[in-house]
């Protein structure tokens, strides 16, 4: 790999990285489990990997902003993860900040050209 490709992807994962609480935050109204969360991020196009998701769910819970229980499906345990009343709060201020962010980056950007 390219020196050049090796900075490319790494700025790619900071920013995926960046979105990647609201993304979750915003798949957590209906109880989910990680890996049905991976599945729905990949399908709208971010990249999410287990060992980032994993850590990052517990994360979340340990502030309060979902909650977890255990479920079991065809003799399987499942951990599913729901968006607490605080995550919802947190989430309605991390999309307004988003969205403001969007705005400016792009005014920015799209001053350059392709």
């Amino acid at each position: 790999m390219t020196e050049q490709a090796n900075i490319l992807m790494n700025l790619k994962q900071e920013m995926n990285r960046g979105t990647l609480v609201l993304a979750v935050l915003c798949q957590l109204d209906e109880p989910r489990y990680g890996y049905a969360l991976i599945e729905r991020c990949q399908e709208v196009g971010l990249d999410v990997d287990q060992n980032t998701l994993y850590p990052l769910l517990r994360r979340l819970e340990k502030q309060g902003l979902c909650e977890s229980i255990w479920q079991v499906e065809a003799n399987r345990p499942r951990h599913y993860y729901k968006i607490s009343s605080l995550g919802i709060e947190v989430r309605r201020t991390l999309i307004q900040d988003y969205k403001q962010l969007e705005r400016a980056l792009h005014e920015l950007i799209k001053t350059q050209s392709p």
